[in-house]
């Protein structure tokens, strides 16, 4: 790994990285977007009654914001100890190519968790009425399933960055506080 290596975060680890890092910078991903298709049941839910949490799907043409992490080579296995750790209820190190600028054509390398169909944690596409509904109940060990949707989007305005799966699933847990 080059001393220029970094960690995309686009969920939690926008607000809450919780591992050293030289340097953060708003970052994008080409090629994916946001999803709330990933249960959780180590983090903002239980076994038996999960929350939700994003993963990234690919997307031809989508643009994923988020937070890019650049890494101390000297506490890289460190840091991946950490986030292995972190991400386990699901995800994948998947390699990746950060961007900085809205037209850069040529990323620094980086690296991001991914959560793919093939974990017991993954449920896919389903009506925001629905994902709404189960954050609403959900609870785990890192706090309100609620809280977590709230901060995402909250993160994701700060960057003045779009999202309009997190921005549409915000509204309709917005509207159901009243």
């Amino acid at each position: 790994m080059s001393s220029r290596h970094w960690i995309f975060g686009y969920g939690s680890l926008l607000w809450h990285p919780e591992f050293p890092h030289l340097e953060q910078r708003p970052a994008f991903v080409r090629g994916w977007t946001r999803r709330f298709w990933q249960a959780s049941t180590d983090h903002r839910g239980v076994p038996g009654r999960p929350g939700r949490v994003v993963t990234l799907v690919p997307e031809p043409g989508a643009v994923c914001w988020g937070m890019g992490y650049r890494l101390d080579p000297e506490q890289l296995d460190g840091v991946l100890v950490t986030l292995d750790w972190r991400e386990r209820g699901g995800y994948e190190r998947h390699d990746v190519a950060l961007l900085f600028e809205h037209d850069a054509t040529q990323g620094e390398p980086g690296l991001m968790y991914v959560a793919t169909p093939a974990n017991p944690n993954y449920v896919g596409p389903r009506e925001l009425s629905e994902i709404a509904c189960q954050v609403r109940s959900a609870h785990g060990p890192s706090g309100a399933n609620l809280d977590y949707v709230l901060r995402l989007a909250d993160a994701l305005r700060r960057m003045a960055a779009e999202d309009v799966h997190v921005f549409a699933l915000e509204r309709l847990l917005r509207a159901g506080e009243s």
